[in-house]
Parts: C-alpha cells; sequence; structure tokens
C-alpha cells in the first residue's frame, strides 16, 4: 500500500527535522515543538490554513512523538455514532489504564453544533485532548465554546524556497520518490510548477507524479519534464511572473496606474495577469485600500468603504469566491471620480517640519483644568449654537492665519464641500480681518508630496 500510494502520501514528513515550513509554530525552540517533542500536550489544538500546508502531518508527527492513545477520524466521514464509540473508549482508557487520549478532527468545521458540543465536557475535564484541522477560520466554523477551549494555529501558504526543498527531496529521494530514476526536469517547468503550486505542497507533488508518470521515457530511459508537460500536469499556462522581482513590481505598478487613470479594462487585465501568476490577493487588497485614499480621497469617500469591505470579505470567503469582491473593488475605484487632495497632509508635514508647531490659540484650550486661573478655552463659540452650525472664529496658529493646506477638487462629493469651503474660508477671513490668498490652481500633488506612489 506504501509503494501504490500518491507520492504526496509517500512524502509526508516523518519527523518533526523533516518537516518543511511553519518556521513561526514550529520552528526550532518555539513552543508547539517543544511541547511535540516533550509529549506535553495537554491542552487542546486547532490547525487553521490552506490545503497542503502541513495541518495533517503535525497532527501525524504529533502521533509519533506521544504515549498518547492517538484516534483520528473525519469530520466529513464520522456520524454521531462514530463519535459516541470514540468518547466510550476514551473513558474506558482513562478508567482502566489512566491513559490518555489524543482525538485528530481532520476538517472540524464540517461538524454541526451538536458534534462540537458532544467534545466539549471531556475537552473541559482533560478525557480528551482535541487537535482540530480546519481550512476556514475557526472562528466563524467552529463554535465559539470550542475555540476557547483550544489554542489556534494559522498556517500559512508554503512560500516558493519551502516547494523548491520538497520539490528537490522527492526528485532524490530513493526509497519514497524518484531517486531512483533518471527524472530531467527543465528550470522553467520546475519554476512553473512551484509559482502555480500556490503554496500547496500536495498540489506540488500531485502535479510532479503526474508529469513523471504520464511522460514516455527517452531512448536512454530518462525522463524529460519540459514547460509543456508541467503546463499540462497542473493544467495552467505558464505566466511570466517573479513575485520578488521586476515583473511583480512593474505589473502592480501598471494595475494601479490604470485603476487610477479610470481605465477598468486595463485594471482588470493586470489584475487577471496577477491572480493567475499566483500573486497574494491580500497585497494587491492593500494597495487598493491605499490607492482609495490616495487617489480618490473625497470625490468618491465610499472608495476607501468598498476597498475595506472587499477586503474584510475575502478574509471571510477566501479563493476562488474572493475575486468577486476584488473585481468590484477594482471596478468600483477605476470607474469613481479622482482626487489626490488628500496630499494636504504632506504640506502640513512639512510646513511643521521646516517652522515647528505654532501654540494652540488660548479659546482652543481644553478648559477642564485651567480656565479659571488662565482663561483657558475662554472666547471659544459653539458652532452649534449658530445658524448652519458654523461660526467664523481662528483654529490656525497665529502666523498661519489665512494658510490653505487643502485643496479640495471639482470633482463627485468632493465639488460639493468645495463650495461649504469657499463660503466658510471667505466669513472666516472677513471675521479675523484678513485677505483670503488668491484662488488656488488645481495641483496634481507631486511624487515628493506623497510617502509612495507606483
Amino acid at each position: 500500500m506504501n509503494r501504490e500510494a500518491p507520492l504526496a502520501a509517500r512524502m509526508r514528513p516523518r519527523s518533526l527535522e523533516e518537516f518543511v515550513g511553519q518556521e513561526h509554530i514550529i520552528g526550532e525552540g518555539k513552543l508547539l515543538r517543544r511541547a511535540i517533542q516533550a509529549d506535553r500536550l495537554f491542552s487542546s489544538i486547532i490547525f487553521t490554513g490552506p490545503p497542503g500546508t502541513g495541518k495533517t502531518t503535525l497532527a501525524q508527527l504529533i502521533a509519533l512523538h506521544t504515549q498518547a492513545h492517538f484516534e483520528t477520524i473525519s469530520a466529513v466521514l464520522a456520524g454521531v455514532a462514530e463519535l459516541r464509540r470514540v468518547i466510550s473508549e476514551a473513558r474506558e482508557r482513562r478508567s482502566l489504564y489512566q491513559r490518555r487520549t489524543l482525538l485528530f478532527v481532520d476538517e472540524v468545521h464540517r461538524w454541526n453544533k451538536a458534534q462540537q458540543d458532544a467534545l466539549l465536557p471531556l475537552v473541559e475535564n482533560g478525557m480528551l485532548t482535541l487537535i482540530g484541522a480546519t481550512t476556514e477560520n475557526p472562528y466563524f466554523d467552529v463554535i465559539p465554546a470550542l475555540v476557547s477551549r483550544s489554542r489556534v494555529f494559522q498556517l500559512e501558504p508554503l512560500k516558493e524556497a519551502h516547494l523548491c526543498q520538497i520539490f528537490q527531496t522527492a526528485l532524490q529521494d530513493s526509497e519514497r520518490g524518484y531517486g531512483g530514476r533518471d527524472i530531467r526536469v527543465d528550470e522553467d517547468a520546475r519554476a512553473h510548477l512551484i509559482h502555480v503550486a500556490g503554496g500547496d505542497a500536495r498540489n506540488l507533488l500531485n502535479a510532479l507524479e503526474l508529469a513523471v508518470e504520464s511522460t514516455p521515457p527517452e531512448a536512454d530511459g530518462s525522463i524529460h519534464i519540459t514547460l509543456e508537460v508541467a503546463q499540462e500536469s497542473i493544467q495552467k499556462r505558464a505566466i511570466l511572473y517573479d513575485r520578488m522581482g521586476d515583473a511583480h513590481y512593474d505589473t502592480i505598478s501598471a494595475f494601479i496606474k490604470s485603476v487610477r487613470g479610470s481605465d477598468p479594462d486595463a485594471a482588470l487585465y493586470w489584475l487577471a495577469k496577477m491572480i493567475l501568476a499566483g500573486e497574494d490577493p491580500r497585497f494587491i487588497l492593500r494597495r487598493l485600500i491605499v490607492l482609495s485614499g490616495e487617489d480618490i480621497g473625497l470625490a468618491d469617500p465610499l472608495g476607501l468603504v468598498v476597498a475595506s469591505a472587499a477586503a474584510n470579505a475575502y478574509e471571510y470567503i477566501g479563493m476562488p469566491e474572493g475575486i468577486y469582491p476584488l473585481v468590484e473593488a477594482t471596478l468600483y475605484l477605476a470607474t469613481a471620480p479622482k482626487s489626490n487632495s488628500a496630499g494636504a497632509f504632506f504640506r502640513v508635514r512639512e510646513e511643521l517640519e521646516q517652522n515647528g508647531a505654532g501654540p494652540v490659540p488660548v479659546h482652543l484650550m481644553d478648559p477642564s483644568r485651567d480656565a479659571r486661573g488662565f482663561g483657558h478655552g475662554r472666547g471659544y463659540q459653539y458652532p452649534h449654537a449658530f445658524p448652519d452650525h458654523f461660526v467664523p472664529q481662528q483654529y490656525l496658529p497665529d502666523g498661519l492665519l489665512g494658510r490653505e493646506f487643502y485643496r479640495p477638487s471639482d470633482q463627485g462629493f468632493e465639488a460639493l464641500a468645495a463650495e461649504r469651503l469657499k463660503r466658510w474660508r471667505a466669513a472666516q477671513a472677513q471675521a479675523l480681518g484678513y485677505a483670503p490668498p488668491p484662488p488656488t490652481v488645481k495641483d496634481d500633488d507631486s511624487a515628493a508630496d506623497s510617502p509612495r506612489r507606483e
């Protein structure tokens, strides 16, 4: 059975030393590693993360290191009867032999509330130590009472360096992999398989196995894996895109500039290229959130809401369905009115850096402590006590009266704000006795104004 098992099953790590990736939870000296090695895993744990990142493997490694009885069931297949059997045997084992039971439940989120509730008393009294594995967010899909009694460990998609190590081990291992066969893999084919695997070791090994087993040997008996074979094995064409190189930065730059330039067609093109090449959607969503503040701003305040909601929706549903909120945010921002008036902050920062901060006017000071002795807050006029909830009075320090840092655009919602602001500024200038500055030309905020631009 071991010989006929899929390559991904045969290559499953047999020790902590063979385990690749997840250094943040299983690296040398980490809490979980120490607990496994010392067989001191007394509190229940839940592993959450994408497929192929090592959840089941970690559970099997725990089974190899523990003196407790280790039981494995799948929430997809096991029903109430199976769960009752496990609970009954755990009680008997503890009563007769004083032996603990570790219960590994794969896809634990598939159990309904009643099945999860049944575990609570045994987890609470230590009769069972639960090891749950789920590809979903346990805070949404596992009952809160069970989560609160467990320690949650989040596994991340494997990095390309990890996948490269796993790939090489499978080719060199003569006992479980292809070390006894002459297999030549072109570099572009190897890179394609690793890129498209998307951080999933099982996906990578399945594709490698299909490529090897379906490729006829050469005249000398060797097997040659080309890019074309790799593409067929993983059913995706190669897209030249190095997530740490120029293609990464050039493509995200083209994407952001297309959204900023109000070209939804080009924005979708560059978005699709990044997604098909395996780019992290979270990175794209972060850039869209930045763009909504930098390039849309008050011209359409909902831009920031839509971008943030898309990021939240993606975390809730993941891929592949998570592409819909990502596309919706892209199209909304690309077709929204644009304004970069938020760059006013950098003009204020420049003023403070060059001339320092001016004193707070006395009538704006906090009156709760020094109103009697120093007159703090005296003379302040409460805007809501006046018509239109506005009264002209000084808010900037003396030396900056009349300075206009914020320059609203004439786009969308901000055009309405600009009309109000024009009246308010004129009233302030008249009340405080200074000449309003001449109308400013709408500036485009030079690259020096912004901390980061694509």
